[in-house]
């Protein structure tokens, strides 16, 4: 059954973000808040096919500390829907994400058009330097820039990996850090297409403040994420 589930919702999942990714692209010529919202529709369907076909539910846990206005947002990355649920639960998400992705049709030119933050990882310092910029220009429009620490996606259990480029941000921006947790890869996996019913926890965590030294941000960021994580994983929710 769950096999059967999980073919329904890939099949879902890629009808209809083909059929709202060809239905958005007039959106290219309107301003940008079109498109935001058009997104914001596109992560509602998702979720709801999610709910209905395969039994997954969505849980947002420490709502007091969910960003309304400009902020930096370093989360834990198991799967896609990591990238799907901030766009409805955040206001105005600003993700950062590598270059490669803006060749994909469809789905890069509308996050091109939604002014994502897009960096090539082999300009190094030039490529830090851009992510700053771009985030500092996404602030004044009181966006909620979305990075994932660790710069990939990872299976359950897996060795973290945490990059520093979040400490350059957090450092150039000089605003706290939000934080969020997840189970997420124990339902939708980074790997393969099977789905299982349960519930998926974001839980955003209490910021941390703005100042603190590199070393002393990127392990209380790491130590904070993953044990959070690591104790929604194991209630198997």
């Amino acid at each position: 059954m769950i096999w059967i589930r999980s073919v329904l919702f890939t099949i879902w999942l890629f009808f209809w973000t083909a059929v709202l990714g060809t239905a958005y692209l007039p959106l290219v010529l309107l301003p940008r808040q079109f498109m935001a919202r058009a997104l914001k529709l596109w992560a509602h369907v998702m979720l709801f096919g999610l709910r209905w076909i395969t039994g997954v539910r969505i849980e947002i846990r420490g709502q007091q500390y969910v960003p309304t206005g400009a902020a930096l947002i370093a989360g834990k990355h198991m799967g896609m829907l990591d990238t799907i649920v901030p766009f409805v639960v955040l206001p105005d998400v600003c993700f950062v994400m590598k270059r490669e992705l803006t060749f994909i049709p469809l789905f890069g030119w509308h996050a091109m058009k939604a002014t994502m933050i897009w960096i090539d990882r082999g300009a190094q310092a030039k490529a830090l330097r851009k992510m700053v910029s771009d985030a500092q220009d996404r602030f004044v429009h009181d966006r909620q820039v979305v990075i994932f620490p660790e710069g990939t996606r990872k299976m359950p259990g897996a060795e973290p990996d945490y990059k520093p480029g979040v400490a350059a941000l957090y450092r150039d921006l000089n605003l706290p850090c939000s934080l969020v947790a997840t189970n997420s890869g124990q339902h939708w996996p980074a790997k393969g297409i099977l789905r299982h019913p349960g519930t998926v926890v974001f839980e955003f965590l209490e910021p941390l403040p703005a100042g603190l030294r590199r070393g002393e941000f990127m392990k209380a960021m790491q130590v904070k994420i993953e044990d959070a994580s690591n104790a929604l994983m194991a209630q198997n929710l």
